[in-house]
């Protein structure tokens, strides 16, 4: 897979077999057996007839080390995206809106560029490795590549999807007779009428009389389709489920994911041979360890720039930019001003979130020492001997000089929760209803906000909580595409960053 010498070569050998009985995609089936550039072309292009796959046949061919990372993380990305969405009960059409503008950029899809093609399939199998190793990092993965998977569909022409229902000989897609049609078709109505009416806009009896008649049913066993018979959107007859054509995504997806959790499982009894191979190993633990949004902002530079030189110790306190912070960092502002004091955890949360936003060493300093000496209390000398050296700490010029990131929304939750005459931690989670009741109001909710953001907060969903108050507190000029693709607020720096690009739209 890897341009390597040949010992290695052996060794990824011995992981690639467990795969090697895998059941052949069709009677056309390449198997790529050298580094042929026309073989390769031609298998991936037999994986993609109907510009969509199942992932059924392992990748083949050669990529770098550098493509293994960087497709992968594009991916990841894509996925991200979905579990947003998901996390702030979009449903299947929003989250569509909100992933395709992402497409073109991260990982283009549905396309007949061979390279795209590649990327695609090896990303998957890549990820396969990083979140196979735990049940819920499978549960995670299946989820977000399920939707992703249905997104695609929907993305096809009708053409392709029939062509590519075709391919899968799925043993459940098996359409009912004309005769057995016109049998049912009083109770098929009935049973399909109302969904013509809500998910393909038909109001008028006649266009959905018409097509009624030229819609095929699918007749399967009612317990594949569990979550259909719970919500009446099939036909029930002597055991059997009628499917409509056109929600035959539904019972598609579901074999997806089956499928998929079966292979997770495999790759993960077959995941102690990848460990021969110590160059991947830091990257897939790397991918599947947490890694967020906010993450791939921070690696590319993303936060603590001050490009435009107006973060300053006077400027931080301004309304000009505190009304950028999220309501962790505005609590402990108000902790700070009022004591002239903040113990450990708040100091760690808010120096390292304040160098996130651009705030210099020397800037910080000057910051904190006004701020911890103006109340009378704290001499400068006192500052200077006890804490000083924390603040440069932070900022790598003390100790063993680590460059200490600003914390994210885990890492603040990880913390101890706040005793009396703390400041540091969440709000959403740390603080009663009645509360944050007033201080959302303050920042200007209405009633129904503030139902909707303690409602997250009672299902212990914090960061879905920041989101909504991030949702409801900023102007998205009107477009709603904008407003649907806002990812999880799950970093202060993120929410600050994400406010100000905001301000200069």
């Amino acid at each position: 897979m890897f341009r390597q010498n040949k010992r290695r070569i052996a060794s990824r050998r011995n992981f690639d077999s467990y795969e090697s009985n895998t059941d052949s995609l069709n009677d056309n089936k390449v198997i790529l057996t050298s580094n042929n550039p026309e073989e390769e072309k031609r298998l991936y292009d037999t994986i993609y007839s109907s510009k969509l796959s199942f992932y059924e046949q392992q990748p083949q061919g050669e990529i770098t080390l550098e493509q293994f990372e960087t497709w992968a993380i594009a991916r990841l990305k894509i996925l991200l995206e979905i579990e947003s969405g998901i996390s702030r009960n979009k449903n299947l059409s929003e989250i569509e809106t909100l992933i395709k503008p992402q497409f073109q950029k991260f990982l283009p899809l549905n396309s007949d560029n061979f390279i795209d093609k590649k990327k695609d399939y090896y990303s998957h199998y890549i990820l396969r490795l990083c979140f196979c190793r735990t049940k819920e990092l499978r549960e995670k993965f299946i989820r977000a590549e399920t939707f992703l998977f249905k997104i695609r569909f929907q993305m096809l022409t009708s053409s392709d999807q029939i062509k590519f229902v075709q391919s899968l000989n799925l043993p459940l897609l098996q359409f009912i007779s004309d005769q057995e049609k016109t049998k049912l078709s009083k109770e098929l109505y009935q049973t399909v009428s109302p969904q013509l009416q809500f998910q393909l806009n038909l109001v008028d009896e006649q266009q959905k009389q018409n097509y009624f008649h030229g819609e095929k049913f699918i007749k399967l066993p009612f317990e594949n389709v569990i979550e259909m018979v719970g919500n009446r959107s099939v036909f029930l007859k002597d055991g059997y489920a009628y499917l409509p054509q056109f929600q035959q995504l539904n019972l598609i997806a579901n074999e997806f994911a089956n499928q998929l959790q079966e292979q997770l499982i495999k790759t993960f009894q077959y995941l102690p041979r990848l460990n021969e191979d110590d160059r991947l190993v830091p990257i897939l633990n790397h991918l599947s360890s947490g890694y967020t949004i906010s993450d791939f902002n921070q690696n590319s530079n993303h936060y603590g720039n001050n490009d435009e030189g107006d973060i300053n110790a006077e400027s931080v306190w301004s309304e000009n930019i505190s009304k950028h912070y999220p309501l962790s960092v505005r609590n402990l502002f108000k902790g700070l001003k009022e004591n002239h004091h903040l113990r450990y955890y708040g100091r760690q949360q808010l120096s390292l979130f304040l160098k996130g936003i651009g705030l210099s060493a020397d800037e910080s300093m000057k910051f904190w020492t006004k701020a911890f000496t103006s109340g009378g209390h704290i001499t400068l000398d006192k500052f200077n001997k006890e804490y000083r050296y924390n603040f440069r700490h932070n900022y790598g010029l003390e100790g063993n000089r680590i460059n200490y990131k600003p914390w994210d929304c885990k890492t603040i939750l990880s913390k101890p929760r706040p005793g009396r005459g703390d400041f540091h931690g969440c709000p959403f989670r740390d603080w009663g209803a009645d509360k944050l009741t007033v201080e959302l109001a303050k920042m200007g909710l209405t009633k129904t906000q503030i139902t909707s953001v303690l409602d997250s907060c009672e299902k212990g969903e914090y960061i879905v909580a920041n989101t909504k108050v991030f949702e409801y507190t900023h102007t998205f000029s009107g477009n709603e595409s904008e407003k649907n693709g806002l990812t999880l607020m799950d970093h202060p720096n993120l929410y600050f960053e994400r406010s100000r690009q905001l301000e200069k739209k």
